[in-house]
């Protein structure tokens, strides 16, 4: 797996409408992030995921919500599995075992609270 990354905002993204998928692009066999929005109390970060791509089983210390803007991912939380499209979201609890895979491209905003 290959992991790039793009220049990180929000330089240039504050008070203006975007378009989030245009935000960043696919890489064949690669995942892609942005960071959007870097601060102590939360991230927002978009990602894409070439189809077949996917982060391993993991935690994390804070709840974290997946929003998909494009395509379709298989998101497993705790042993279990949701498939999600473009439009849906779903919030991954702190400290649970969760993993993603692209079951087609897909993009994503992250957005991970820590306060």
């Amino acid at each position: 797996m290959s992991q790039q990354r793009e220049p990180a905002g929000p330089r240039g993204l504050s008070s203006q409408v975007l378009k989030v998928a245009e935000l960043t692009d696919y890489q064949p066999g690669a995942i892609v992030s942005r960071t959007l929005i870097d601060k102590a109390t939360g991230t927002l970060t978009l990602f894409a995921f070439w189809e077949g791509q996917g982060l391993s089983e993991h935690t994390a210390p804070f709840d974290a919500t997946v929003f998909l803007v494009d395509g379709e991912a298989l998101v497993t939380i705790s042993g279990k599995p949701f498939s999600l499209k473009a439009g849906e979201m779903i919030i991954m609890p702190a400290n649970e075992p969760h993993a993603l895979k692209a079951t087609k491209n897909f993009k994503m905003l992250l957005i991970m609270i820590k306060g």
